[in-house]
Protein backbone atom coordinates (compact mmCIF):
# COMPACT_ATOMS: atom_id res chain seq x y z
CA UNK A 1 0.00 0.00 0.00
CA UNK A 2 1.08 3.63 -0.05
CA UNK A 3 0.39 5.51 3.28
CA UNK A 4 -0.62 9.32 2.74
CA UNK A 5 -0.65 11.49 5.69
CA UNK A 6 -3.14 14.16 5.39
CA UNK A 7 -3.10 17.02 7.78
CA UNK A 8 -3.53 20.85 8.11
CA UNK A 9 -4.60 22.97 11.44
CA UNK A 10 -7.76 22.96 13.19
CA UNK A 11 -10.77 24.14 10.81
CA UNK A 12 -9.20 24.13 8.01
CA UNK A 13 -11.30 21.46 5.25
CA UNK A 14 -9.85 18.17 6.24
CA UNK A 15 -13.00 16.30 5.70
CA UNK A 16 -13.55 17.48 2.57
CA UNK A 17 -10.05 15.86 1.47
CA UNK A 18 -10.59 12.90 3.32
CA UNK A 19 -14.32 12.59 1.71
CA UNK A 20 -13.05 13.52 -1.59
CA UNK A 21 -10.51 10.47 -1.32
CA UNK A 22 -12.81 8.35 0.19
CA UNK A 23 -15.29 8.28 -2.10
CA UNK A 24 -12.47 6.99 -4.80
CA UNK A 25 -11.89 4.31 -2.81
CA UNK A 26 -9.01 5.54 0.00
CA UNK A 27 -9.32 3.40 3.38
CA UNK A 28 -9.51 6.02 5.69
CA UNK A 29 -8.11 5.69 9.29
CA UNK A 30 -9.40 8.69 10.84
CA UNK A 31 -6.50 9.57 14.18
CA UNK A 32 -9.91 11.89 15.60
CA UNK A 33 -11.96 8.88 15.93
CA UNK A 34 -9.44 7.18 17.31
CA UNK A 35 -8.44 10.06 19.43
CA UNK A 36 -11.85 9.80 20.42
CA UNK A 37 -12.65 5.84 21.08
CA UNK A 38 -9.37 5.67 23.17
CA UNK A 39 -10.74 7.58 26.15
CA UNK A 40 -14.18 6.07 25.82
CA UNK A 41 -15.74 5.45 29.14
CA UNK A 42 -14.17 3.20 31.20
CA UNK A 43 -11.13 3.08 29.21
CA UNK A 44 -7.43 3.10 30.69
CA UNK A 45 -6.80 6.26 28.48
CA UNK A 46 -9.69 8.02 29.95
CA UNK A 47 -8.90 6.94 33.80
CA UNK A 48 -4.99 8.47 32.63
CA UNK A 49 -6.37 11.91 31.98
CA UNK A 50 -8.51 11.68 34.81
CA UNK A 51 -5.14 11.16 36.90
CA UNK A 52 -3.10 13.92 35.43
CA UNK A 53 -6.09 16.59 34.89
CA UNK A 54 -8.56 16.30 37.62
CA UNK A 55 -12.00 14.50 37.85
CA UNK A 56 -13.43 18.04 36.33
CA UNK A 57 -13.02 16.79 32.65
CA UNK A 58 -15.68 14.47 33.71
CA UNK A 59 -19.35 14.91 32.80
CA UNK A 60 -22.09 14.43 35.05
CA UNK A 61 -22.29 10.45 33.36
CA UNK A 62 -18.89 10.36 33.16
CA UNK A 63 -17.79 10.87 30.22
CA UNK A 64 -15.11 13.17 28.90
CA UNK A 65 -16.16 16.59 28.58
CA UNK A 66 -13.58 17.91 25.77
CA UNK A 67 -14.13 21.24 26.55
CA UNK A 68 -13.02 20.89 30.19
CA UNK A 69 -10.24 19.07 29.10
CA UNK A 70 -9.17 21.70 26.74
CA UNK A 71 -9.31 24.61 28.73
CA UNK A 72 -6.44 22.62 31.12
CA UNK A 73 -4.46 20.93 28.51
CA UNK A 74 -3.74 23.85 26.36
CA UNK A 75 -3.47 26.32 29.44
CA UNK A 76 0.22 26.04 28.79
CA UNK A 77 3.00 23.84 26.75
CA UNK A 78 3.48 22.11 30.09
CA UNK A 79 -0.05 20.68 30.35
CA UNK A 80 -0.44 19.87 26.57
CA UNK A 81 3.09 18.03 26.59
CA UNK A 82 1.15 15.86 29.54
CA UNK A 83 -1.71 15.22 27.33
CA UNK A 84 0.02 14.19 24.58
CA UNK A 85 2.22 11.85 25.88
CA UNK A 86 -0.88 10.28 27.40
CA UNK A 87 -3.02 10.01 24.25
CA UNK A 88 -0.19 9.31 21.70
CA UNK A 89 1.21 6.12 22.46
CA UNK A 90 -3.12 4.87 22.52
CA UNK A 91 -3.83 6.01 19.63
CA UNK A 92 -0.37 4.71 17.84
CA UNK A 93 -1.14 1.06 19.06
CA UNK A 94 -4.97 1.17 17.84
CA UNK A 95 -4.22 2.96 14.49
CA UNK A 96 -1.36 -0.09 13.80
CA UNK A 97 -4.42 -2.68 14.71
CA UNK A 98 -6.31 -1.01 11.71
CA UNK A 99 -3.63 -0.69 9.59
CA UNK A 100 -2.73 -4.06 9.64
CA UNK A 101 -6.09 -4.69 8.11
CA UNK A 102 -6.03 -2.69 4.97
CA UNK A 103 -5.13 -4.60 1.64
CA UNK A 104 -1.98 -4.52 0.75
CA UNK A 105 -2.57 -2.39 -2.93
CA UNK A 106 -4.77 -0.02 -1.08
CA UNK A 107 -4.22 3.97 -0.62
CA UNK A 108 -4.02 4.69 3.11
CA UNK A 109 -5.02 7.96 3.83
CA UNK A 110 -4.21 8.92 7.43
CA UNK A 111 -6.47 11.94 8.52
CA UNK A 112 -4.01 12.92 11.55
CA UNK A 113 -4.33 16.77 12.91
CA UNK A 114 -1.20 16.61 15.29
CA UNK A 115 0.82 15.32 12.13
CA UNK A 116 3.89 17.75 12.32
CA UNK A 117 3.91 18.14 15.88
CA UNK A 118 4.30 14.56 16.14
CA UNK A 119 7.05 14.31 13.54
CA UNK A 120 5.84 12.02 11.47
CA UNK A 121 5.86 13.17 8.08
CA UNK A 122 8.81 11.20 7.47
CA UNK A 123 7.35 7.34 7.88
CA UNK A 124 4.31 8.62 4.68
CA UNK A 125 5.00 8.11 1.31
CA UNK A 126 3.01 11.36 0.67
CA UNK A 127 1.79 14.29 3.34
CA UNK A 128 -0.63 16.73 2.20
CA UNK A 129 -1.53 19.55 4.12
CA UNK A 130 -4.50 21.05 3.81
CA UNK A 131 -4.27 25.24 4.55
CA UNK A 132 -6.22 28.18 5.56
CA UNK A 133 -5.50 30.88 7.27
CA UNK A 134 -5.50 31.15 10.89
CA UNK A 135 -8.08 34.08 11.17
CA UNK A 136 -10.24 32.47 8.47
CA UNK A 137 -10.50 29.05 10.44
CA UNK A 138 -10.74 30.81 13.80
CA UNK A 139 -14.02 32.22 12.21
CA UNK A 140 -15.39 29.03 11.23
CA UNK A 141 -14.26 27.04 14.89
CA UNK A 142 -16.40 30.20 16.63
CA UNK A 143 -19.12 30.53 14.16
CA UNK A 144 -19.98 27.11 12.25
CA UNK A 145 -18.91 24.64 15.09
CA UNK A 146 -19.95 26.78 18.39
CA UNK A 147 -16.53 27.04 19.92
CA UNK A 148 -15.29 29.71 22.41
CA UNK A 149 -13.18 31.97 20.45
CA UNK A 150 -10.41 31.75 23.36
CA UNK A 151 -10.76 28.44 23.30
CA UNK A 152 -10.45 28.26 19.63
CA UNK A 153 -7.20 30.59 19.89
CA UNK A 154 -5.49 28.53 22.71
CA UNK A 155 -5.89 25.42 20.23
CA UNK A 156 -4.78 26.80 17.29
CA UNK A 157 -1.54 28.56 18.68
CA UNK A 158 -0.79 25.17 20.35
CA UNK A 159 -0.54 23.94 16.49
CA UNK A 160 2.21 23.59 14.14
CA UNK A 161 2.70 27.05 12.45
CA UNK A 162 2.55 27.15 8.69
CA UNK A 163 5.97 27.53 8.40
CA UNK A 164 6.31 23.72 9.80
CA UNK A 165 3.52 22.21 7.75
CA UNK A 166 5.35 24.17 4.92
CA UNK A 167 8.47 22.41 5.49
CA UNK A 168 6.89 18.79 5.69
CA UNK A 169 4.07 19.17 2.83
CA UNK A 170 4.86 17.05 -0.59
CA UNK A 171 1.43 18.39 -1.56
CA UNK A 172 -0.62 21.69 -0.86
CA UNK A 173 -4.18 22.07 -0.68
CA UNK A 174 -5.39 25.87 -0.67
CA UNK A 175 -8.85 26.23 0.86
CA UNK A 176 -9.40 29.56 1.38
CA UNK A 177 -12.44 29.19 -1.20
CA UNK A 178 -15.67 27.28 -1.42
CA UNK A 179 -15.66 23.30 -0.47
CA UNK A 180 -15.85 22.73 -4.03
CA UNK A 181 -12.61 24.26 -4.88
CA UNK A 182 -11.20 22.36 -2.32
CA UNK A 183 -12.79 18.98 -3.84
CA UNK A 184 -11.96 19.46 -7.14
CA UNK A 185 -8.30 20.01 -5.99
CA UNK A 186 -8.30 17.02 -4.15
CA UNK A 187 -9.30 15.05 -7.03
CA UNK A 188 -6.98 16.23 -9.33
CA UNK A 189 -4.52 15.08 -6.27
CA UNK A 190 -6.11 11.47 -6.62
CA UNK A 191 -5.83 11.33 -10.39
CA UNK A 192 -2.60 12.93 -11.02
CA UNK A 193 -0.49 12.36 -8.42
CA UNK A 194 -1.36 9.66 -5.68
CA UNK A 195 -3.02 7.00 -7.88
CA UNK A 196 0.34 7.23 -10.39
CA UNK A 197 2.78 6.73 -7.08
CA UNK A 198 0.10 3.41 -5.96
CA UNK A 199 0.50 2.28 -9.36
CA UNK A 200 4.20 2.62 -9.73
CA UNK A 201 4.93 1.91 -6.00
CA UNK A 202 2.89 -1.62 -6.02
CA UNK A 203 4.71 -2.00 -9.76
CA UNK A 204 8.22 -1.71 -8.15
CA UNK A 205 8.72 0.89 -10.78
CA UNK A 206 10.71 4.36 -10.27
CA UNK A 207 8.62 7.12 -11.79
CA UNK A 208 10.27 9.00 -14.95
CA UNK A 209 12.83 11.32 -14.33
CA UNK A 210 13.26 14.98 -16.00
CA UNK A 211 16.20 15.26 -18.02
CA UNK A 212 16.03 18.98 -18.62
CA UNK A 213 17.70 21.65 -16.72
CA UNK A 214 15.37 24.75 -15.20
CA UNK A 215 15.96 27.70 -13.27
CA UNK A 216 17.18 27.11 -9.68
CA UNK A 217 14.31 26.49 -7.91
CA UNK A 218 14.60 27.86 -3.46
CA UNK A 219 12.37 24.37 -2.64
CA UNK A 220 14.57 22.20 -3.50
CA UNK A 221 16.39 23.22 -0.08
CA UNK A 222 13.75 22.08 1.75
CA UNK A 223 12.89 18.86 -0.66
CA UNK A 224 16.53 18.11 -0.28
CA UNK A 225 16.24 17.34 3.76
CA UNK A 226 12.45 16.36 3.83
CA UNK A 227 13.51 13.65 1.45
CA UNK A 228 16.81 12.47 3.62
CA UNK A 229 14.48 12.30 7.02
CA UNK A 230 12.16 10.24 4.96
CA UNK A 231 15.46 7.74 3.79
CA UNK A 232 16.45 7.80 7.32
CA UNK A 233 12.80 6.99 8.82
CA UNK A 234 12.83 4.29 6.18
CA UNK A 235 16.64 2.61 6.88
CA UNK A 236 17.37 3.56 10.48
CA UNK A 237 20.64 1.97 11.63
CA UNK A 238 21.02 0.25 8.03
CA UNK A 239 22.72 3.79 7.00
CA UNK A 240 25.90 5.73 8.12
CA UNK A 241 24.90 8.96 6.34
CA UNK A 242 22.43 10.28 4.21
CA UNK A 243 23.07 13.53 2.52
CA UNK A 244 21.01 15.74 -0.43
CA UNK A 245 23.96 15.62 -2.66
CA UNK A 246 24.13 17.00 -6.55
CA UNK A 247 23.40 20.36 -8.30
CA UNK A 248 20.21 20.60 -6.63
CA UNK A 249 21.50 20.38 -3.02
CA UNK A 250 23.84 23.72 -3.73
CA UNK A 251 22.37 25.06 -7.19
CA UNK A 252 24.61 27.62 -8.80
CA UNK A 253 22.40 28.26 -11.51
CA UNK A 254 20.04 25.92 -13.83
CA UNK A 255 19.81 22.40 -13.13
CA UNK A 256 17.97 19.10 -13.95
CA UNK A 257 15.15 19.09 -11.24
CA UNK A 258 16.06 15.51 -9.69
CA UNK A 259 16.95 15.45 -5.91
CA UNK A 260 20.04 13.32 -6.03
CA UNK A 261 20.67 11.53 -2.63
CA UNK A 262 23.72 9.72 -0.99
CA UNK A 263 23.09 6.64 1.37
CA UNK A 264 25.90 5.57 2.82
CA UNK A 265 26.42 1.98 4.50
CA UNK A 266 29.06 0.24 6.33
CA UNK A 267 29.42 -2.53 4.03
CA UNK A 268 28.27 -4.86 0.96
CA UNK A 269 25.34 -6.72 3.20
CA UNK A 270 24.14 -3.42 4.30
CA UNK A 271 24.03 -2.38 0.71
CA UNK A 272 22.07 -5.63 0.10
CA UNK A 273 19.80 -4.60 2.61
CA UNK A 274 18.99 -1.03 2.00
CA UNK A 275 18.37 -2.05 -1.86
CA UNK A 276 15.99 -4.29 -1.18
CA UNK A 277 13.98 -1.87 1.44
CA UNK A 278 14.21 1.16 -0.98
CA UNK A 279 13.12 -1.51 -3.90
CA UNK A 280 9.99 -2.21 -1.86
CA UNK A 281 8.99 1.12 0.32
CA UNK A 282 8.63 3.75 -2.57
CA UNK A 283 12.20 4.08 -4.45
CA UNK A 284 12.33 1.20 -6.75
CA UNK A 285 15.58 0.13 -7.67
CA UNK A 286 16.56 1.18 -11.93
CA UNK A 287 18.63 -1.99 -12.23
CA UNK A 288 17.02 -5.00 -9.80
CA UNK A 289 16.11 -5.59 -6.50
CA UNK A 290 20.11 -5.01 -5.26
CA UNK A 291 21.07 -1.93 -7.52
CA UNK A 292 23.07 0.57 -6.28
CA UNK A 293 20.62 3.38 -8.23
CA UNK A 294 17.09 3.78 -7.38
CA UNK A 295 14.46 6.37 -8.72
CA UNK A 296 11.37 7.29 -6.33
CA UNK A 297 7.69 6.10 -7.44
CA UNK A 298 6.41 9.20 -6.50
CA UNK A 299 5.86 11.07 -10.05
CA UNK A 300 5.49 14.68 -8.24
CA UNK A 301 8.45 14.55 -6.36
CA UNK A 302 11.44 13.44 -8.65
CA UNK A 303 14.30 11.75 -6.74
CA UNK A 304 17.84 9.39 -7.19
CA UNK A 305 19.29 7.43 -4.46
CA UNK A 306 22.54 6.37 -4.60
CA UNK A 307 23.79 3.43 -2.25
CA UNK A 308 27.30 3.40 -1.51
CA UNK A 309 29.71 1.53 0.55
CA UNK A 310 31.57 3.40 3.46
CA UNK A 311 35.31 3.49 2.40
Amino acid sequence: MIRVGLTGGIGAGKSTVAKTFIAQGAHHVDADAIAREVVEPGSPGLAALVDAFGPEILDADGALDRPALAARAFADEESTARLNAITHPLIGRRTQELIAAVPADAVLLHDVPLLVEGNMAPFYDAVIVVHTDADIRLDRLVNLRGMDREDARRRIDAQATDEQRRAVADIWLDNSGAPEELAEQALRVWNERLIPLRDNHTARTPAPLPTEPVEADPAWSVLGPRLVNRLWALLGDKAVRIAHVGPTADPGGPAVPVIDLEVTVADDAAAQAAAQLLHEAGFPSLSGETGRVHGAADPGRPARVYLRVDE
